[in-house]
């Protein structure tokens, strides 16, 4: 499977998607005009993976910012990881946040409470 690599922009994030490592990177600000047009492709990309995981995914979030047209579309990606998760398959969340931004840890949190997954909230400086 080819690795899912978009360069950010000054409204959507860096994508850098290593199926070989399965390791998912999302970082930058997440405020794309049409999130659905962005995110697409991305959520077709990992059921596209999900079918032939590594042993371990590790999920690296770090968002600077989020509207909430994407976190509805983060969060629907972290869903499938829920699922491959409860179908035996091992993967960890690390969602990055910096140390006085609320929001972003408010929204680490609250996904936190709603999945069973590892999910570790880290703060960053």
């Amino acid at each position: 499977m080819e690795n899912l690599s978009i360069d950010n922009t000054l409204k959507t994030p860096d994508i850098d998607f290593d199926a070989q490592k399965g390791i998912l990177k999302i970082s930058g600000r997440a405020i794309p005009e049409n999130p659905e047009e962005f995110f697409l492709g991305i959520i077709q990309w990992v059921k596209d993976y999900f079918k032939s995981p590594k042993d371990l995914t590790t999920v690296e979030i770090q968002l600077e910012y989020i509207n909430s047209g994407s976190s509805k579309f983060i969060l629907e990606f972290l869903h499938l990881l829920q699922d491959m998760h409860n179908s035996g398959k091992k993967c960890k969340v690390n969602w990055y946040y910096e140390e006085d931004d609320e929001a972003v840890f408010e929204l680490g949190k609250h996904y936190q409470s709603i999945l069973n997954l590892e999910f570790h909230l880290i703060e960053t400086y």
